[in-house]
């Protein structure tokens, strides 16, 4: 079974959010990782770019296929993890500390709360996969 930290917040497109005041990191999660398999490159939005709730803000590229990432929340990018650039196999070994993709500062701090909980994801993951 995923790894399913209790500590953040998890999208139903499998991305998951931890908050700290009005700043969100944001990354793949454990069972995406896994479908995806060997992570070879990702695709960052720039510092400064505007985010929509549910918009694609780069893409993850392994070795089976190229998949979007959509952000859960809407805001603007603070950072992105340029580490990355050289290690991109961290999101697959770390998907949830190393592996985190950008951060970003929400325009509505309130709206993480909306997303599933730990419980509610593997839920989730149980009646649909």
């Amino acid at each position: 079974m995923s790894q399913i930290p209790e500590n953040v917040r998890y999208s139903k497109d499998h991305e998951w959010v931890s908050v700290e005041g009005d700043t969100a990191t944001i990354g793949i999660t454990d069972y995406a990782q896994s479908s995806l398999g060997d992570v070879v490159y990702i695709d960052f939005p720039r510092v400064g770019d505007k985010v929509a709730a549910h918009e694609a803000f780069g893409s993850v590229e392994s070795v089976k296929a190229v998949s979007e990432i959509f952000t859960p929340i809407a805001g603007e990018v603070t950072e992105v993890n340029e580490g990355l650039n050289d290690t991109p196999e961290s999101v697959n070994s770390d998907p949830y500390a190393e592996g985190w993709m950008v951060k970003i500062k929400m325009d509505n701090p309130g709206e993480a709360d909306g997303l599933l909980s730990a419980v509610e994801y593997e839920e989730f993951l149980s009646a649909n996969v």
